[in-house]
């Protein structure tokens, strides 16, 4: 997939924006960013995502195909967990993920009623998806990675989960962190701390937002190696 220049720009402007600062608990450094209280897991009706085309897009970009394992990161009520269902097929594999018991008692029943025998439902933690390694074709965090309070330790604890071909997908809003949103740049700034790489970016209405993709670089970071991308240096570099 070829992210064209949206991607080089955001490219360059990383080498001069993310510059490190901070330690936190676990020995993983805390964000130098506001963090998005956790909100309803409804982001708007299905119809009206539907009616913009939005899983189709999502999808489509990401290239999932039949056959394929994914994760469905604060899947919420299943809006993309059923249609990635759909996509994939009887040979894939859904694994839904949320740290909310009530939404994933509401998925497990809709899983139920449309009996989709492909899709397995578990209960992540704030700072770690507790995801399978080696697992996963596509990873998707749909609207909600600005509300992870520790993102380099939820980040970290996620990159063994990617097969080798693997790959995160994330939508999001570009506006502050503090406003259920994240600035592409301070993204794809923290991603790259942690031991990813930016493969796609693209604004797109349709999303509400904007479409980035990455994948695991071929070296983790130690946890004590980490430095967090400061928000002021990124927004204004």
């Amino acid at each position: 997939m070829n992210a064209g220049a949206p991607l080089l720009i955001l490219s360059a402007a990383l080498l001069s924006a993310c510059k490190g600062q901070g330690e936190g608990g676990s020995g993983f450094p805390a964000p130098d960013r506001p963090v998005s209280e956790v909100t309803s897991s409804q982001f708007s009706t299905e119809d009206q995502r539907d009616s913009r085309g939005e899983a189709q897009t999502v999808m489509e970009l990401a290239e999932i195909e039949e056959g394929m394992t994914v994760a469905d990161i604060g899947a919420g009520n299943g809006y993309y967990t059923v249609r990635l269902a759909a996509r994939v097929g009887e040979a894939g594999r859904v694994l839904a993920q949320d740290i909310d018991p009530e939404a994933l008692d509401r998925l497990g029943r809709r899983v139920e009623r449309y009996r989709l025998d492909n899709v397995s439902i578990r209960r992540g933690e704030f700072a770690d998806p507790r995801l399978p390694a080696n697992s996963f074709d596509r990873i998707f965090l749909v609207h909600m990675y600005h509300e992870i309070e520790q993102p380099y330790e939820f980040l970290w604890r996620m990159w063994p989960a990617l097969r080798a071909e693997g790959q995160v997908v994330v939508v999001d809003v570009d506006r502050p962190t503090d406003a259920h949103g994240i600035d592409p740049l301070l993204l794809s700034c923290e991603f790259e701390r942690v031991g990813y790489e930016l493969v796609a970016f693209k604004d797109a209405p349709e999303l509400s937002g904007y479409y980035a993709q990455f994948k695991a670089a071929a070296n983790r970071p130690e946890p004590g190696e980490i430095k967090p991308c400061r928000s002021d240096s990124v927004t204004q570099g």
